[in-house]
Protein backbone atom coordinates (compact mmCIF):
# COMPACT_ATOMS: atom_id res chain seq x y z
CA UNK A 1 0.00 0.00 0.00
CA UNK A 2 1.11 3.55 -0.70
CA UNK A 3 2.53 5.67 2.11
CA UNK A 4 2.33 9.34 1.12
CA UNK A 5 5.19 11.34 2.59
CA UNK A 6 5.18 15.14 2.65
CA UNK A 7 8.33 16.98 3.66
CA UNK A 8 8.15 20.72 4.32
CA UNK A 9 11.31 22.76 4.60
CA UNK A 10 10.93 25.94 6.63
CA UNK A 11 14.52 27.06 6.24
CA UNK A 12 15.16 30.30 4.37
CA UNK A 13 18.47 28.83 3.23
CA UNK A 14 18.36 26.33 0.39
CA UNK A 15 20.30 23.07 0.75
CA UNK A 16 21.69 24.05 4.14
CA UNK A 17 22.02 21.88 7.23
CA UNK A 18 18.31 21.50 7.95
CA UNK A 19 17.15 20.83 4.40
CA UNK A 20 19.98 18.32 4.02
CA UNK A 21 18.83 16.53 7.17
CA UNK A 22 15.25 16.60 5.88
CA UNK A 23 16.41 15.13 2.59
CA UNK A 24 18.05 12.26 4.48
CA UNK A 25 14.75 11.43 6.19
CA UNK A 26 12.94 11.59 2.85
CA UNK A 27 15.61 9.42 1.19
CA UNK A 28 15.07 6.76 3.83
CA UNK A 29 11.32 6.99 3.40
CA UNK A 30 11.75 6.62 -0.36
CA UNK A 31 13.96 3.56 0.11
CA UNK A 32 11.19 1.97 2.16
CA UNK A 33 8.70 2.58 -0.68
CA UNK A 34 7.15 5.87 0.35
CA UNK A 35 5.80 8.30 -2.24
CA UNK A 36 7.72 11.52 -1.60
CA UNK A 37 6.89 15.17 -2.11
CA UNK A 38 8.97 18.04 -0.73
CA UNK A 39 7.80 21.63 -0.36
CA UNK A 40 10.15 24.55 0.26
CA UNK A 41 8.30 27.34 2.01
CA UNK A 42 10.69 30.08 0.91
CA UNK A 43 9.58 29.47 -2.68
CA UNK A 44 5.96 30.20 -1.85
CA UNK A 45 4.05 33.47 -1.71
CA UNK A 46 1.95 33.50 1.44
CA UNK A 47 0.83 35.77 4.23
CA UNK A 48 0.88 35.14 7.95
CA UNK A 49 -2.31 34.81 10.01
CA UNK A 50 -4.08 38.17 10.37
CA UNK A 51 -5.72 37.32 13.69
CA UNK A 52 -9.10 38.36 12.32
CA UNK A 53 -10.89 35.35 13.88
CA UNK A 54 -13.28 35.05 10.94
CA UNK A 55 -12.44 31.34 10.84
CA UNK A 56 -13.86 31.02 14.36
CA UNK A 57 -17.28 31.64 12.80
CA UNK A 58 -16.84 30.12 9.33
CA UNK A 59 -14.12 27.49 9.74
CA UNK A 60 -12.46 28.92 6.62
CA UNK A 61 -9.38 31.13 6.34
CA UNK A 62 -10.07 34.35 4.49
CA UNK A 63 -6.57 34.29 2.98
CA UNK A 64 -6.26 32.46 -0.34
CA UNK A 65 -2.63 32.11 -1.34
CA UNK A 66 0.02 29.44 -1.86
CA UNK A 67 -0.58 27.91 1.57
CA UNK A 68 -4.18 27.08 0.73
CA UNK A 69 -3.11 24.18 -1.46
CA UNK A 70 -0.38 23.16 0.96
CA UNK A 71 -2.94 22.40 3.66
CA UNK A 72 -4.73 20.17 1.16
CA UNK A 73 -1.47 18.28 0.65
CA UNK A 74 -0.98 18.00 4.41
CA UNK A 75 -4.44 16.49 4.74
CA UNK A 76 -3.52 13.85 2.15
CA UNK A 77 -0.23 12.81 3.75
CA UNK A 78 0.37 9.70 5.85
CA UNK A 79 3.73 11.00 7.06
CA UNK A 80 4.37 14.71 7.61
CA UNK A 81 7.95 15.88 8.11
CA UNK A 82 8.36 19.51 9.15
CA UNK A 83 11.89 20.94 9.09
CA UNK A 84 13.11 24.19 10.60
CA UNK A 85 16.51 25.31 11.83
CA UNK A 86 16.72 27.08 15.15
CA UNK A 87 16.95 30.83 14.73
CA UNK A 88 17.17 32.95 17.90
CA UNK A 89 16.18 29.90 19.99
CA UNK A 90 13.02 29.16 17.99
CA UNK A 91 11.62 28.06 14.65
CA UNK A 92 11.97 30.25 11.58
CA UNK A 93 9.44 32.87 10.52
CA UNK A 94 8.61 30.74 7.47
CA UNK A 95 7.69 27.77 9.66
CA UNK A 96 5.79 29.84 12.20
CA UNK A 97 3.78 31.44 9.40
CA UNK A 98 2.66 27.99 8.25
CA UNK A 99 1.76 26.91 11.78
CA UNK A 100 -0.22 30.06 12.53
CA UNK A 101 -2.25 29.67 9.35
CA UNK A 102 -3.59 26.37 10.72
CA UNK A 103 -5.80 28.42 13.03
CA UNK A 104 -8.81 27.69 10.84
CA UNK A 105 -8.38 23.98 11.52
CA UNK A 106 -8.09 24.71 15.23
CA UNK A 107 -11.36 26.62 14.98
CA UNK A 108 -13.04 23.71 13.22
CA UNK A 109 -11.87 21.32 15.95
CA UNK A 110 -12.36 23.29 19.12
CA UNK A 111 -14.92 26.02 18.41
CA UNK A 112 -17.18 24.79 15.62
CA UNK A 113 -16.73 21.07 16.41
CA UNK A 114 -16.84 20.19 12.71
CA UNK A 115 -13.44 18.49 12.55
CA UNK A 116 -12.58 15.34 14.46
CA UNK A 117 -9.67 12.94 14.13
CA UNK A 118 -10.33 9.48 15.51
CA UNK A 119 -7.70 7.60 17.47
CA UNK A 120 -7.41 5.23 14.52
CA UNK A 121 -6.77 8.11 12.14
CA UNK A 122 -4.05 9.59 14.34
CA UNK A 123 -2.42 6.17 14.78
CA UNK A 124 -2.03 5.87 11.00
CA UNK A 125 -0.69 9.40 10.50
CA UNK A 126 2.79 10.08 11.85
CA UNK A 127 4.79 13.30 12.02
CA UNK A 128 8.48 14.05 12.47
CA UNK A 129 10.15 17.32 13.37
CA UNK A 130 13.57 17.90 11.78
CA UNK A 131 15.84 20.60 13.12
CA UNK A 132 19.46 21.70 13.40
CA UNK A 133 21.28 24.21 15.55
CA UNK A 134 24.76 25.60 15.64
CA UNK A 135 24.84 25.76 19.43
CA UNK A 136 25.72 22.75 21.53
CA UNK A 137 23.23 23.56 24.30
CA UNK A 138 21.02 20.61 25.20
CA UNK A 139 17.97 22.89 25.51
CA UNK A 140 18.46 24.71 22.22
CA UNK A 141 15.38 23.01 20.67
CA UNK A 142 13.06 23.40 23.66
CA UNK A 143 11.23 26.51 22.43
CA UNK A 144 10.45 24.85 19.09
CA UNK A 145 8.68 21.78 20.46
CA UNK A 146 5.42 23.36 21.73
CA UNK A 147 4.56 25.05 18.42
CA UNK A 148 5.36 21.92 16.44
CA UNK A 149 3.35 19.78 18.85
CA UNK A 150 0.34 22.09 18.47
CA UNK A 151 0.61 21.97 14.67
CA UNK A 152 0.74 18.18 14.54
CA UNK A 153 -2.21 17.90 16.93
CA UNK A 154 -4.24 20.40 14.91
CA UNK A 155 -3.58 18.63 11.61
CA UNK A 156 -4.31 15.12 12.91
CA UNK A 157 -0.84 13.60 13.15
CA UNK A 158 0.82 11.66 15.93
CA UNK A 159 4.07 13.36 16.90
CA UNK A 160 6.19 10.29 16.27
CA UNK A 161 9.75 11.53 16.76
CA UNK A 162 12.39 14.21 16.29
CA UNK A 163 15.38 14.17 13.98
CA UNK A 164 17.60 16.85 15.47
CA UNK A 165 21.28 17.71 15.40
CA UNK A 166 22.89 20.44 17.45
CA UNK A 167 26.49 21.63 17.95
CA UNK A 168 26.90 21.98 14.20
CA UNK A 169 29.22 24.94 14.56
CA UNK A 170 31.72 22.54 16.12
CA UNK A 171 31.16 19.90 13.45
CA UNK A 172 31.45 22.37 10.59
CA UNK A 173 27.91 21.64 9.38
CA UNK A 174 25.70 18.60 9.04
CA UNK A 175 28.14 16.83 6.72
CA UNK A 176 30.69 16.75 9.53
CA UNK A 177 28.31 15.22 12.07
CA UNK A 178 29.33 11.61 12.75
CA UNK A 179 25.85 10.07 12.75
CA UNK A 180 23.04 12.55 12.00
CA UNK A 181 22.47 11.83 8.29
CA UNK A 182 22.65 8.07 8.67
CA UNK A 183 20.32 8.15 11.66
CA UNK A 184 17.88 10.40 9.78
CA UNK A 185 17.78 8.05 6.82
CA UNK A 186 17.07 5.10 9.10
CA UNK A 187 14.30 7.05 10.81
CA UNK A 188 12.65 7.63 7.44
CA UNK A 189 12.80 3.94 6.59
CA UNK A 190 11.50 2.89 9.98
CA UNK A 191 8.46 5.14 10.02
CA UNK A 192 7.36 4.16 6.50
CA UNK A 193 7.72 0.49 7.41
CA UNK A 194 5.60 1.16 10.50
CA UNK A 195 2.94 3.02 8.56
CA UNK A 196 2.75 0.26 5.98
CA UNK A 197 2.19 -2.29 8.75
CA UNK A 198 -0.64 -0.13 10.08
CA UNK A 199 -2.28 -0.02 6.65
CA UNK A 200 -3.17 -3.71 6.69
CA UNK A 201 -6.38 -4.29 4.66
CA UNK A 202 -8.44 -5.34 7.68
CA UNK A 203 -7.53 -2.13 9.49
CA UNK A 204 -8.09 0.38 6.71
CA UNK A 205 -10.68 3.07 7.48
CA UNK A 206 -13.64 3.26 5.14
Amino acid sequence: MTVNVLGISGSPRRHGNTETLLDAVLDGAREAGGEIEKIVLRRLDYASCQGCNVCHKTGVCIIDDDLTGIFEKIAGADLLVIASPIYSMGITAETKGLIDRAQYLWAQKFILKTLYYSAEHTLRHKAIFVSTAGLGWENVFDAAFPAVTAFFNTTGFEYWDNVIANDLDRYGGIAGHPAALEDAQKKGRDVVDLLRSLQAPDDTET
